[in-house]
This record gives C-alpha cells, structure tokens and sequence, in this order.
C-alpha cells in the first residue's frame, strides 16, 4: 500500500505540471509566431513480484507479475505547425510561409532565431536598422544587420516574396537595396532552446541552422509583408487536454486517499 502512496503522488506531480504546460499554451494563444507545446509521458521502473514459475500442477505460468511504480515527465516538444496568416498594417511585420526562421542578433552578439515577425525600422547610431520590438537587429542572408542609407524613409520599402528589400527611385520604380532577410531552417526545430521572448538557440539536438540562400536542396520559405503569423494553439483542444488533466489528477489524488483509508483499517484490526 506505501507503494501505491508514492505511485498516486508521482501522477499528481506529473499531472500537475502537465496543466502547467497548457496553460502557457493558453497564456501565450495571441503570441505571434509561438508554436504549441505538448507534454510526453514515460513510466519509472517496475518491481518484479514475480518471475515466471509453475503452479501447483507444474503447469508453466509463461507471465510473471511486475508492477509500476508511476510516471514521470519525458519531455515537452514543441509543435512547428503552420499558423495562420493574420492581415495587420504595418509594412515592417512579415509572416513565414513555410519551415524557416528569422535570425536576431542578441545583446551578447550570439544568433538567436524566432517566427515572430513583428519588426520595426529602429533609430540608431548606424542609421535605420530593422530590428524586432526588442531592438535586437535582424540578419540578411549574409548574416549581418540590414540598415538602410541616410535619407530613407522606411515606409517606403518593400518586401518581395523572397525577402529582398526595394526601395523606389526617382520614377517610383522599385530598385534593390542589396540586401535579403536572411531565413534559416533546422533538421530537428524540436530540439531547438527556448531562450524566452519567442527566441530560440541552437542545441546539438536542433542541428547547426541551415541557411536558405545557401542551402538549395532545401524546400524555400515564403515571406508575406503586411501579415503575421498567429499561434497554431488550438483552444478547444487544449480546453479538452485540460479537462483530461484535472480528472487524471483527480483520480491520482484518489488513490492516496483509498491507500491511506486501507492502511487506516489495517492499523484497527488488532482493536
């Protein structure tokens, strides 16, 4: 009976952080770019009651007995599904149709990469630079911060489908600026770091970032200014998941209440 004690608390430690898991999925339903995590499950080591023997007839019993001893978190994978592309009014928000990445360079000069396109053409000591809400500058296909010359007005730019950046002449012909928003892809975007603020790193699990400019056996991605992409949380999955949660949670804080109401009535048998 300790033992079921201890199974019936490892479900509720593991239930328990699995409603942790869906409620970020919740908190975070209108984060751009923010992909739906979801939470896996293994069981923790078995105790042999009994190996394979024979019954009181030697008739062989091919089964023995094992029992588990609960359940334990594996892990929690992030889900990279397509969100939806939402129309917003800003000349400097893309959305990325297809497996690539934006890169940012962070504030200790590492390359972070996210889906959250909501840029902005930020003020600074090397000119215009388009950079995320953060102020951490995006990369071009070469790797380097895009700023634009002195003079130019941002809303003035344009964006193609492949990222390449215009800007209109004279005659209000759009002509290239040089530079391209950079798009990187992974083999395994599971195993990427969540660094917060929807920005991920590079692990050994991800693999090194596959940039698409370079890289042509790659499926390219397709950017779309003026639109975001919106969390591919579905909510009435996740309002299910919670449900299922609660009860398997429930139950689990059942099995200690019946343990301990059995090992209740073994301690009064001798009354």
């Amino acid at each position: 009976m300790v033992r079921s004690l201890w199974t019936g608390a490892a479900g509720m430690n593991a239930q328990q952080l699995n409603v942790d898991n869906i409620s970020n999925n919740l908190a975070n339903v209108n984060t751009t770019g923010y992909k739906t995590e979801v939470m896996e499950f293994k069981s923790l080591l078995y105790q042999t009651i009994q190996t394979k023997t024979t019954s009181s007839d030697l008739e062989e019993k091919p089964i023995g007995a094992e029992v588990g001893l609960g359940v334990r978190n594996s892990s929690i994978t992030s889900i990279f599904t397509q969100g939806n592309l939402t129309d917003v009014d800003s000349s400097t928000s893309f959305a990325i149709e297809g497996h690539g990445f934006f890169g940012v360079q962070g504030n200790d000069g590492n390359t972070y990469y996210t889906r959250n396109g909501q840029f902005v053409f930020a003020l600074g000591n090397d000119g215009l630079t388009l950079a995320n809400t953060d102020g951490l500058p995006v990369l071009d296909t070469e790797g380097e911060m895009i700023v634009l010359e002195e003079g130019m007005v941002a809303d003035k730019v344009t964006v193609s489908t492949s990222g390449e950046l215009f800007y209109p002449d004279d005659n209000n012909n759009p002509q290239s600026l040089g530079f391209t928003i950079g798009l990187w892809q992974f083999s395994n975007p599971s195993g990427l770091s969540k660094a917060g603020d929807s920005l991920y790193e590079v692990t050994a699990a991800s693999g090194e970032a596959l940039n698409e400019a370079e890289e042509d056996n790659l499926t390219k991605s397709t950017l779309r200014q003026g639109y975001l992409e919106a969390s591919n949380v579905q909510i009435a999955d996740e309002m299910v998941n919670l449900i299922v949660a609660q009860r398997a949670y429930e139950m689990n804080s059942k099995v200690i209440t019946t343990s301990d109401e059995m090992m209740q009535q073994a301690n009064q048998l001798k009354r």
